[in-house]
């Protein structure tokens, strides 16, 4: 099933979203390390590199997410999400939760690498960063980030619009709009976490 495209909308030379290839649509304490700043503010890139699965279905089942032929429109918000690791950006990649084979598409996706996910459900129900996460097959726990293990020297940290959150990341709901900054490496290691997104207009 074929889904319908949309240009891509540049704001402000930093925020990008809309369809690259599917259809598109229309965070207490802080870590000692860390300093509030927009998301438009990115440290160089990570030598970590993360790519979107190649089988987004098996991915999106092992999140417990289906696939659907179309993108949900009972349920439509976006969230943002960065990624740090040892102080440099990780880019969250397009097409997480879009099968371009099977044209299939999952209530959980990005379209480009903004870092804008996309949350477009057939029903109205909690999606949580743990399953995007799994989706991307870089699953968060407290004690690891995808194969990135806590404990000598190296913690976790998880912020929502720059104040830090407690518990498991996994299981932190996608809000409409939240900022998300997931922060791996050592306590001396100095991350401009965000405290928002530049939203483009009609997300």
């Amino acid at each position: 099933m074929q889904f319908p495209h949309k240009r891509r909308i540049v704001i402000a030379a930093a925020a990008l979203a809309g369809a690259v290839s599917l259809a598109a649509c229309g965070s207490g304490a802080k870590h000692s390390a860390a300093i509030a700043t927009p998301s438009d503010n990115k440290p160089a890139a990570s030598a970590v590199s993360w790519p979107a699965p190649t089988d987004a279905t098996a991915q999106a089942q092992a999140a417990g997410l289906p696939m659907l032929g179309q993108e949900g429109q009972v349920l439509h918000i976006h969230s943002h999400l960065d990624v740090y690791v040892d102080g440099k950006a990780v880019t969250v990649p397009a097409d997480v939760g879009i099968d371009l084979v099977k044209q299939r598409i999952s209530p959980l996706h990005t379209h480009d690498t903004s870092g804008v996910v996309h949350i477009e459900s057939p029903v109205k129900k909690d999606f949580t960063l743990g399953e995007f996460m799994t989706e991307w097959n870089v699953p968060i726990s407290k004690a690891a980030l995808g194969p990135l293990k806590t404990g000598g020297g190296k913690e976790l940290h998880v912020y929502v619009n720059g104040k830090e959150q407690t518990g498991d990341p996994a299981s932190l709901k996608l809000v409409a709009h939240d900022e998300i900054a997931v922060v791996y490496g050592t306590a001396g290691e100095q991350v401009h976490v965000p405290t928002s997104y530049n939203w483009p207009q009609g997300l």
